[in-house]
């Protein structure tokens, strides 16, 4: 009888599985610390007496914030790496949630939310991430995109019913105040989970793309129509995901749902997102990033349209509905859009290029957030906002589908 060895993963393959789970942690604490203004967002409005728009205008600079920013993200983690990023970015979220707890004024919420939080959360993003991962993971990069991005909606899928209990218990006040202190205690064993993480520039292309002479820059990237298209691609997806994402648990109440009973089906909903993004980045691999971003479209229109038709708080089916299928792709075009970028602008200065076309989510996030809440002070309904959002999901399916051949070499 022969026994064989043990199977063993080499050093290297432990250290990238190591770094992926120390992005994904990373990701999920400061995106649970940011997708909480949802239900924020309702305590604004009955303590302060805030409009829709009004109570959406910190979230929209936040979006806006978090594109503009993100060429400097960009930047900088393909100059310092990412554990200086986290570094930089817990503390900004730490003292962005705790002075949160003493605001009294819109103007208050929408500098230490819409600025100083953004800008910690930005440095805990994916846009830290990606580099790096693309180059650890070069067979499988929209896998390890995914489960990175997936970290997304585990944090959203938490944050909605957990602030819920924690406003209920402790006040709104009381719970930012918990917050801020879990991430004060968090972020410098975070930054640590980094401090062997891979710095190294690697100019080659993977998976049989074409590289150029000196690898990509952005100005060589920004003569490509790709370069805009991807901008483009960004821009309708943040619309068509923040035309009902904010929203979502204050349409759910005003149509008549309790509040915890709608924060936990659309958090339920939102955890889908894990297995979604997941599935959909090993997809990307496989059958392509158009056909696997294509599928995530019509599966988050499918469920938008079954919101349009809530009219009241017996539908359960529908809030069901819509949850599940909205969740299921919430963030799971994210990894095959990313690791296109990465395909088609391979080399050292991939952060910067993915942080200059990031630009696009904040413009059409913020817009959608906003637009939103407009449309609801306007016309006392989210139907037409629910419209749009299926229309530019749509646009954005066919922008996407116009970058699946790589870019020419001599531009």
């Amino acid at each position: 009888m022969r026994f064989r060895a043990p199977l063993t993963l080499s050093p290297s393959s432990r250290q990238s599985g190591l770094l992926l789970a120390a992005a994904f942690i990373t990701f999920a604490v400061g995106a649970a610390c940011m997708h909480s203004y949802t239900v924020f967002l309702i305590a604004f409005i009955e303590a302060f007496g805030w409009s829709r728009a009004e109570s959406s205008i910190a979230y929209s600079v936040s979006q806006l914030v978090t594109g503009a920013t993100s060429p400097l993200v960009g930047i900088l983690v393909d100059r310092l790496g990412p554990q200086r990023l986290v570094l930089m970015g817990g503390f900004l979220l730490a003292i962005g949630l705790v002075a949160s707890a003493f605001a009294h004024a819109l103007w208050q919420v929408i500098v230490l939310y819409g600025v100083v939080m953004t800008l910690g959360a930005n440095c805990l993003g994916l846009v830290v991430f990606v580099p790096i991962l693309s180059r650890r993971f070069v067979r499988n990069r929209g896998m390890a995109v995914a489960i990175v991005q997936s970290a997304n909606g585990f944090a959203r899928a938490v944050s909605a019913p957990l602030s819920q209990v924690l406003i209920a218990g402790l006040g709104w006040r009381g719970a930012y105040l918990a917050q801020g202190g879990f991430m004060a205690a968090a972020f410098l064993p975070l930054a640590a989970l980094f401090r062997s993480s891979e710095r190294g520039r690697s100019g080659t292309a993977a998976g049989g793309h074409t590289t150029i002479p000196g690898g990509w820059t952005l100005r060589r990237a920004m003569r490509t129509p790709h370069f805009w298209l991807l901008s483009l691609v960004y821009v309708f997806t943040g619309l068509g995901s923040f035309l009902v994402a904010l929203h979502q648990l204050a349409f759910a109440v005003t149509v008549g749902f309790d509040k915890l009973y709608a924060a936990e089906v659309l958090g339920l909903g939102a955890l889908l997102s894990l297995p979604g993004v997941i599935v959909t980045g090993i997809l990307s691999d496989h059958v392509g990033r158009e056909i696997s971003a294509i599928v995530t479209y019509g599966t988050s229109i499918f469920g938008v349209a079954c919101a349009m038709f809530i009219t009241s708080p017996d539908q359960h089916l529908l809030l069901w509905l819509h949850s599940c299928f909205f969740g299921l792709t919430w963030g799971a075009r994210g990894p095959a859009i990313t690791a296109k970028t990465a395909d088609l602008f391979p080399g050292p200065h991939l952060g910067t290029i993915l942080g200059a076309i990031t630009i696009g989510t904040g413009i059409g996030s913020a817009t959608g957030a906003w637009m939103a809440g407009w449309i609801f002070d306007v016309t006392g309904s989210y139907e037409v906002a629910f419209g749009l959002s299926i229309f530019f999901y749509v646009c954005g399916g066919v922008a996407f589908w116009m970058v699946r051949r790589p870019p020419a070499v001599d531009c």
